[in-house]
């Protein structure tokens, strides 16, 4: 068994933003301890919120690039690497390899565009595959369209060093929906808010119902980000105010889910949403968008509804239906996330890979 570990993280650690990743760092940081396992965790910066107190972190005190300080600093002698939220295929993993030679795993949790990338990017990811991937032992993607994706971007010759492990989520602690209404059912939104998570297109969707539907409608949005500014622009030019509602972001979503029917996320790319996962475990339908890895958790009429991404009509014609109670989503999600997306499952299978 190992016993010396490091993850390479580009993730910022905020009290006010604990989402599904934290939840994972600390139960994989639990489940190394207790195997003898240490792990140093490469962080762009430090806190003690949650469970971060009882971890060996390394960050940066200054502005200096994060990749250029690991190399800077990571030092001893590691038997397994870890990176997430880092750039695949680049010269960082050669320097890496070159420094500390270990079992270099990168995990891959980007989404791509909705159209893919132009040629010229695509070549380059091509070339970068071809001067780079060999310094990367194993590939992670966070679901089946993720592998396709970096099969896709950096060469077919990967898929031997190139497997699924799903995100997971922790079901004990989300409070499950026990009475879901049929008609006027009630809506959240939960998403980082930029363009392109499409939220835009849900406003313009809800601009297109009747007045009689619009006066009943209940949207509450949970998230921060640069477009919502502009978001809250388009919902005083349509006089939505009574329809959405910005909650910002909280830190208790688990105990929320519930509080509501359905889910929505417009979304225009994606690789696998946890918040997704969250929602269904509280056995809240999901209202979302035929990208990335989203039809990988939602079965369209059975726990939720998929429409074409951007498509606004669709989208109208389907809040309409589950609004009205004519479209019905009868089944308990929960138990897919019980079964097949926990994030027990997501432990164990990273942790496979350093035994």
């Amino acid at each position: 068994m190992a016993n010396k570990v490091a993850v390479i993280c580009n993730y910022k650690l905020l009290p006010e933003r604990v989402g599904g990743m934290d939840h994972f760092f600390w139960a994989f940081n639990k489940k190394c301890k207790e195997n003898n396992v240490e792990v140093d965790w490469f962080f762009p910066n430090t806190s003690n919120h949650g469970e971060y107190s009882n971890f060996s972190v390394i960050s940066p005190d200054n502005e200096i690039a994060f990749e250029t300080f690991v190399l800077n600093e990571i030092k001893g002698k590691y038997h397994t690497i870890f990176t997430h939220f880092i750039e695949l295929c680049t010269s960082f993993y050669c320097q890496l390899k070159k420094e500390m030679g270990a079992y270099i795993i990168a995990v891959d949790h980007n989404p791509r565009p909705l159209k893919g990338y132009p040629l010229k990017k695509r070549l380059k990811k091509r070339l970068k595959g071809f001067m780079y991937a060999k310094c990367i032992d194993k590939f992670i993607g966070v679901s089946e369209y993720t592998t396709n994706e970096i099969l896709e971007d950096f060469g077919r010759g990967l898929r031997s060093k190139t497997s699924v492990i799903y995100n997971g989520v922790i079901i004990d602690d989300i409070e499950p929906n026990k009475s879901r209404k049929e008609t006027a059912p009630k809506f959240l939104v939960v998403s980082h808010l930029r363009e392109s998570k499409g939220i835009q297109d849900l406003i313009y969707a809800v601009n297109l119902l009747s007045d009689s539907v619009k006066e009943k409608l209940k949207m509450d949005i949970y998230g921060e980000g640069p477009y919502e500014s502009k978001l809250k622009k388009y919902v005083n030019q349509f006089k939505l105010e009574t329809v959405f509602n910005f909650k910002g972001s909280v830190s208790n979503l688990n105990e929320m889910y519930c509080l509501y029917d359905y889910m929505i996320q417009p979304t225009h790319m994606e690789c696998f949403s946890l918040s997704i996962l969250e929602s269904l475990g509280a056995n809240v339908p999901v209202i979302t968008t035929n990208v990335g890895g989203n039809e990988e958790a939602v079965k369209h009429g059975e726990n939720g509804y998929i429409f074409k991404a951007k498509d606004i009509l669709e989208l109208k014609k389907i809040l309409e239906s589950v609004f009205l109670g004519e479209k019905q989503i009868k089944m308990n999600t929960r138990a897919l996330i019980e079964n097949s997306f926990s994030i027990q499952n997501m432990v164990e299978n990273y942790f496979k890979l350093i035994s």
